[in-house]
């Protein structure tokens, strides 16, 4: 009898806590699985973040200048100096940054120009020997302008209508040339070293010269030659 009130007992327990027990553990999965989500979600805004600084700072570290250049003549100063920067699958792409100095040759004071300038190399870094390659076709165009009162982008009203069909300020350029590249070493404060040569016409040049036969191309191109000091 005894037994007997002991197992109703236990089995009336057991009834009566089961659906509590039941009833905790389901909170407890609750619990665990919100916890998961917002820890999930918490990775999600991390990892977006992370996405977001990494492009930011990708865009800056693009407009770093990869190299600087030296370039004398070429129409657009006795020596230019400035910055570039190369992309595209092979490096094949450069634009160029340039400032220019004009000494004093018929005029009464020094001048500076501004060039942006834009390369094109369809063959880049043909290997000759070690640490050395060679670009054997270089082309593109650029626009120089100079800076002085005395050029203009519209003609003067001093002038009559169309008589100067051209901005003595801005002047458009197209070149070809070729490139011999030197690999430094690492203890080099460059990584690389490259000297060129260019022809070059400008726009004034070129369109005198169609149909004009006392105009030879000698008479409308221009020499080129510079270094190239590759940085990144």
């Amino acid at each position: 009898m005894k037994w007997s009130i002991i197992k109703w007992g236990v089995g009336l327990f057991l009834f009566v806590t089961s659906p509590l027990c039941a009833q905790q553990d389901a909170d407890s999965i609750r619990i665990k699985e919100r916890e998961a989500h917002r820890l999930a979600r918490q990775e999600r805004l991390r990892a977006r973040y992370e996405r977001k600084l990494m492009n930011y700072q990708t865009t800056w570290q693009k407009l770093i200048p990869k190299y600087q250049k030296l370039q004398f003549a070429g129409s657009i100063g006795l020596i230019s100096l400035g910055m570039g920067w190369d992309y595209g699958k092979k490096d094949q792409w450069e634009t160029d940054f340039l400032i220019g100095f004009i000494p004093r040759f018929s005029s009464n004071e020094a001048k500076i120009t501004l060039t942006l300038k834009q390369n094109y190399i369809p063959w880049t870094n043909v290997y000759l020997a070690k640490r050395w390659s060679f670009d054997p076709l270089t082309t593109g165009i650029y626009v120089n302008t100079v800076l002085d009162d005395a050029f203009w982008v519209k003609e003067p009203d001093r002038y009559p209508s169309n008589y100067y069909k051209f901005s003595t300020r801005i002047r458009f350029h197209a070149f070809i040339g070729q490139r011999l590249t030197f690999g430094l070493d690492r203890s080099a404060p460059f990584k690389k070293m490259t000297v060129f040569y260019e022809f070059s016409t400008c726009d004034l040049y070129f369109i005198s010269a169609v149909g004009n036969r006392y105009i030879g191309l000698g008479d409308i191109l221009s020499l080129s030659f510079g270094i190239k000091l590759q940085i990144l």
